[in-house]
């Protein structure tokens, strides 16, 4: 749910509302009851991913890649 401030409101407390903004809250600043802008955070940058960190996490059986028995399918299909 969004919360509605008005200019004069937004500058008196405009560090509580980056506040919500940041957590999530959709904050939206109007001038003459009208919105004209909406506080929103900055994505963090996102990190370089890297190849096999999660090797040894998890395992898969013998028999992942193998088709699914007829009787699953036919669920797919009902």
């Amino acid at each position: 749910m969004a919360s509605i401030y008005n200019i004069h409101e937004a500058k008196t407390h405009f560090s509580k509302l980056i506040e919500k903004a940041r957590f999530g809250e959709e904050v939206i600043v109007a001038k003459a009851g009208k919105p004209v802008v909406k506080i929103v955070p900055v994505d963090a940058p996102k990190k370089q991913r890297r190849p096999g960190s999660a090797l040894g996490m998890f395992t898969m059986g013998d028999d992942f890649g193998d088709p699914l028995p007829d009787e699953m399918l036919e669920a797919f299909y009902e």
